[in-house]
């Protein structure tokens, strides 16, 4: 019943408040999204960084969502305020610098601890803030509005449907996953034929946003690709953070998505999903 009423809040709630910023708040290339993202690249790092040091992995809170930021944020200033692209290479290449700096002159009782505060930099600067980095390129693309629904109807139809069939037939084919061990065979084939759904919908409701680069393939037929490999992308998602957390020993991320756990429980599938929906995209449907 609790997993029930979580869905029906986010439908609800969380699915309209998306739907509104994307559709009704274009302006500045969709700057009202992009802090949306921002934000939630920040926050997400900041829970990644606090499992992190479950593992002595030592990543300050502060750095944490500096970095998390870096990415996203840099793409923001160059898409929505004409920034030059050399944003991203010069922040990431500031944020090594202080990496390296850090542990240079780290004192000698912690210079046993310096690879792993480095590959913790590292992995917070990655993990979320350059996948979350990918859906911020899509509010480039023309009619962005559209393309960007489409791929988050793409990752909530994955889930949605990957929770319903998982339990009307899962019960005897679960545990295939050992990070997920909850998860079954008849869930990862639901969320597969709810992504490729949302995506011929798409497709078909939607004909002047889509012009196909292939004329050997139907454009339906690239959308069911499109929708496969991208909610594909956003199951393993799902996994990779399942398996972090029980890495890490903690159930949730953090506490702050009511009924989600925490920011990094609620992108995780995004996060992964973005760059291969926006890969497909441009290669089927950019010219």
């Amino acid at each position: 019943m609790k997993t029930v009423l979580k869905r029906l809040l986010v439908f609800f709630i969380g699915i309209p408040a998306v739907i509104g910023i994307v559709y009704f708040l274009p302006y500045c290339s969709h700057l009202a999204f992009n802090i949306f993202v921002v934000m939630f690249s920040a926050i997400g790092a900041l829970e990644f960084s606090i499992m992190l040091q479950k593992k002595q992995i030592l990543v300050s809170k502060c750095e944490a969502v500096i970095l998390g930021a870096l990415a996203p944020l840099s793409l923001t200033l160059t898409i929505s305020f004409n920034f030059s692209e050399l944003a991203l290479p010069v922040l990431i290449m500031a944020a090594a610098l202080w990496a390296l700096s850090t542990c240079a002159f780290s004192s000698t009782n912690k210079m046993e601890t310096a690879v792993n505060r480095l590959a913790g930099i590292f992995s917070v600067l990655i993990y979320p803030g350059f996948f979350m980095y990918w859906l911020i390129k899509l509010t480039s693309l023309e009619n962005a509005s559209i393309i960007i629904l489409m791929f988050l109807f793409i990752t909530f139809g994955t889930d949605s449907a990957a929770w319903l069939f998982g339990s009307l037939f899962g019960k005897n084919n679960r545990g295939i996953i050992p990070a997920s061990p909850n998860k079954s065979i008849a869930g990862y084939t639901g969320g597969a034929l709810g992504a490729m759904a949302v995506a011929a919908s798409f497709v078909m409701l939607f004909p002047n946003v889509f012009s196909s680069r292939f004329e050997f393939l139907p454009i339906v037929a690239e959308a069911l690709i499109l929708g496969i490999l991208t909610g594909t992308a956003t199951a393993l998602g799902d996994m990779a953070e399942s398996a972090i957390k029980r890495s890490c020993d903690v159930k949730d991320s953090g506490k702050l998505m009511f009924g989600r756990g925490g920011v990094l429980d609620s992108i995780d599938s995004v996060a992964f999903g973005a760059p291969v929906f926006y890969l497909l995209f441009h290669l089927f449907f950019i010219a």
